[in-house]
């Protein structure tokens, strides 16, 4: 269900991860989520970390904004769940700043957990002093309109990743990775698996053996050595 029309929406969703789940996945770096996926759902490396040193994870709460405008992503901050994490789509502007230091006030108020926008933010000075996690492709002065049309709770694409209501969004200042929602523990386990290997593998280095085999087999069958 949702309420508006096509293009000017606000979707219901009951699409939320198990927390215990966001937890777990939030303790392992963002490239062992990645390499878990393939490699594959991590955001461009043009998506930058505005609040330094700060780590995001949680849900997605979706926003596709007209370039320009932030009326939707002023009514995301209302709607949020505690913990969510408010994902946004400008539509490729960056140069209008669709978030700054009243609505990262209004967002820490209502608990949210981080904002993920592929386009810009402003108040960059205040956003760090605040601690609010931000993650953006663009710094800029200039604000927005506040008419719409846009949507909420939509899949949208962010940073070259498609990304839908209460898909796991982990970022850190290795990159971003979105896990889907109905993959999450299948990502989580695997990300286990490729956490302990690369812990056995610094233990085998520890112990001198700086080169895996697997390494020369390769060159072997290209005929190199």
């Amino acid at each position: 269900m949702y309420q508006g029309k096509v293009g000017f929406r606000i979707f219901n969703t009951d699409r939320y991860p198990d927390k215990k789940k966001v937890e777990e996945l939030s303790k392992y770096p963002t490239p062992n989520i990645a390499d878990a996926m393939g490699r594959f759902r991590v955001m461009d490396p043009g998506m930058k970390c505005v609040t330094k040193g700060k780590v995001i994870a949680g849900p997605a709460l979706t926003v596709m904004a007209r370039p320009g405008d932030n009326l939707m992503p002023h009514k995301a901050i209302e709607i949020a769940k505690p913990g969510d994490v408010i994902v946004i789509n400008t539509c490729g502007n960056t140069n209008s700043a669709v978030w700054g230091e009243l609505m990262t006030y209004a967002a820490t108020k209502q608990g949210i957990a981080g904002l993920v926008v592929d386009g810009a933010v402003r108040d960059s000075k205040e956003i760090n002093e605040i601690g609010f996690p931000v993650f953006a492709r663009n710094v800029v002065a200039s604000g927005c309109d506040k008419d719409g049309p846009g949507e909420i709770n939509c899949a949208i694409s962010c940073g070259g990743v498609v990304v839908n209501p209460g898909d796991i969004v982990i970022a850190s200042e290795e990159g971003i990775v979105v896990v889907p929602l109905d993959d999450a523990e299948e990502v989580l386990n695997a990300t286990i698996a490729v956490h302990n290997r690369e812990s056995a593998r610094i233990k085998e280095i520890e112990e001198g053996k700086v080169i895996k085999d697997d390494i020369n087999t390769i060159l072997r069958s290209k005929g190199v050595i």
